[in-house]
């Protein structure tokens, strides 16, 4: 997984003009409602994988919908790390995340909880990567398995935002109409709660 070092400047001021006040914390980016869909991984909503043929169907749902989003020859894959001060201190990403992601360079930090005593921040790292079909499998899998949280993966204009969690993922596309049309193409994906989680 080794593409171009990412200029993380640029980075940010291209999520302001893309993204003008919306967190880069990966569980929020569903706040663009009007742009957002999510998807389920496995039939009938289950959450986990327990078998080898159930991560093969989540994976392909994730192989699926990249697929129909990746029109460039790279994609920015970005993931997380914690601690409780606002500049990240290293190690700060789990090993499991280091391994599937070696390459990732520090971008920002977002805070996740402000209260005097019990400050928690996020730090965002960003590694710009060569696509191809099936190459994020092992963080996928990991993402999955609930041992990897809070990734989500963008083309390297940040036209869309891919956030897969434990159980599916959310899109965030540049537009209702682009949206609504991915939305329809996999509707058998779909929640059927009536907010669409």
């Amino acid at each position: 997984m080794t593409g171009d070092v990412v200029d993380t400047v640029a980075l940010s001021r291209l999520w302001d003009e893309r993204w003008p006040g919306y967190s880069k914390l990966p569980s929020e980016l569903r706040a663009a409602r009007n742009r957002w869909v999510r998807f389920h991984a496995l039939p009938g909503s289950k959450r986990y994988p327990g078998t080898e043929d159930e991560y093969g169907i989540v994976l392909a749902r994730h192989s699926t919908i990249l697929a129909e989003l990746v029109t460039g020859s790279e994609v920015l894959v970005v993931t997380a790390g914690y601690s409780d001060a606002s500049e990240p201190q290293e190690p700060c990403r789990s090993p499991d995340t280091v391994a599937v992601c070696p390459d990732a360079m520090y971008w920002t930090s977002v805070c996740m909880d402000d209260e005097p005593g019990f400050e928690s921040w996020m730090h965002l790292y960003v590694s710009q990567l060569v696509w191809s079909a099936g190459v994020l499998d092992p963080l996928l899998r990991q993402v999955a398995d609930d041992v990897i949280a809070n990734v989500f993966i963008a083309d390297v204009g940040l036209r869309w935002l891919y956030h897969p969690y434990d159980g599916g993922m959310d899109v965030i596309l540049s537009s209702t109409a682009e949206r609504d049309a991915l939305r329809d193409r996999h509707r058998d994906w779909l929640s059927t709660r009536p907010a669409g989680l």
